[in-house]
């Protein structure tokens, strides 16, 4: 059940020292084939992999043809080997079951509900090969549809992140995976996420819009790029739902589900989420300098070892009946607690603090 080739995965290493030499792909040229530069040749057979890359990996002699390095403008024969070595092994890209419990909250011929623990990976990548929600999903469930592009994701229309907590809707069938798609695109799904954030609000509620991009400084996380020159647009609406003074819980909708959305606007306008390491929110941003303070900060971080995000309710359109479905997750035991930390805090705040 392989995903088919991934231009980070094969030329992630193309310039590695080869002390150990991996065959990933081995090409044989076409008896009726008229000559044609090497890197044209790949770059039509392999077209997840741009020329770019593909010409980098020929110079740096990973490509090898009937056994010989050659240049990218070497003109391919009939009958010859091409072939891809690198310094790295292949990944596996088998999705194997395993026999994890889900917490589901509904299921039918069509669809399921379930309600995801933190720390659980919903899909294998790089790093996180086994222990995901898809492995459980392949064990429980056979005949899975996969996703409309051809990768290997069982039933999934939507993600959530690793240490986010809640709710997934899981299509059992091609044509629900295609309709709650469908409803994603048009923005008719209904999401509700509660989020710990840092600082106070003085309005009840607000909208946070700004285009959704990688940041030009670290290509693994996401920025707001206000003037729209680049990346999706990204509309998130939110209310303020209890107040601590240095941290306020919030309830966000949707409109649109660009990558770390929440997390990103958050950040945009000075509010990071809890004990969120990538955006920031990993270290008192509010509150005083007092060390009973510092520590009671620090108590919270180990007692919610990740960030404050939990996927709170769902509502969508039943792919086959029509009726309106929705669904509501209780917050998992580590957000309830720090919650409740956090309001003991702002009721009995230390003296000296006032």
């Amino acid at each position: 059940m392989a995903t088919g080739v991934e231009e980070e995965d094969w030329l992630a290493e193309e310039n590695a020292a080869q002390d150990e030499l991996y065959e990933h792909h081995r090409l044989v040229v076409d008896k009726g084939q008229t000559q044609l530069r090497l890197d044209k040749f790949l770059f039509d057979r392999l077209p997840k992999v741009s020329r770019n890359r593909m010409q980098n990996a020929i110079k740096a002699g990973s490509v090898k043809v009937n056994g010989q390095v050659v240049k990218v403008s070497y003109k391919v024969k009939p009958d010859d080997v091409i072939q891809i070595i690198l310094a790295f092994p292949p990944r596996d890209t088998t999705i194997y079951p395993e026999d994890i419990p889900l917490n589901i909250l509904y299921e039918d011929d069509e669809l399921l509900i379930v309600n995801k623990d933190p720390g659980m990976v919903v899909h294998p990548g790089h790093g996180h090969s086994s222990g995901t929600l898809v492995n459980a999903l392949v064990h429980h469930f056979a005949g899975l549809p996969t996703h409309h592009n051809g990768e290997i994701r069982p039933g999934l229309v939507h993600r959530i992140d690793k240490d986010t907590s809640g709710i997934l809707v899981i299509a059992k069938t091609e044509y629900s995976m295609t309709h709650l798609a469908q409803q994603f695109f048009d923005h008719s799904i209904e999401r509700t996420y509660n989020a710990l954030v840092w600082g106070d609000f003085e309005e009840e509620s607000g909208t946070i819009t700004g285009n959704i991009d990688r940041s030009l400084q670290d290509r693994m996380v996401q920025a707001v790029f206000a003037d729209g020159s680049r990346g999706k647009h990204a509309t998130t609406h939110y209310q303020v739902l209890e107040r601590f003074g240095y941290v306020s819980l919030l309830a966000f909708t949707l409109e649109t589900g660009r990558t770390h959305q929440i997390r990103v606007h958050t950040k945009h306008i000075g509010h990071p989420i809890f004990n969120d390491s990538t955006y920031g929110g990993n270290k008192v941003l509010r509150g005083t300098t007092f060390t009973r303070y510092k520590q009671f900060v620090e108590n919270c971080f180990q007692l919610m070892p990740r960030m404050a995000l939990h996927a709170r309710s769902l509502g969508f359109t039943h792919p086959t009946s029509g009726e309106r479905l929705f669904f509501e997750s209780v917050l998992p035991e580590d957000f309830a607690g720090v919650l409740e930390k956090w309001r003991d805090y702002a009721r009995y705040k230390p003296v000296e603090e006032e």
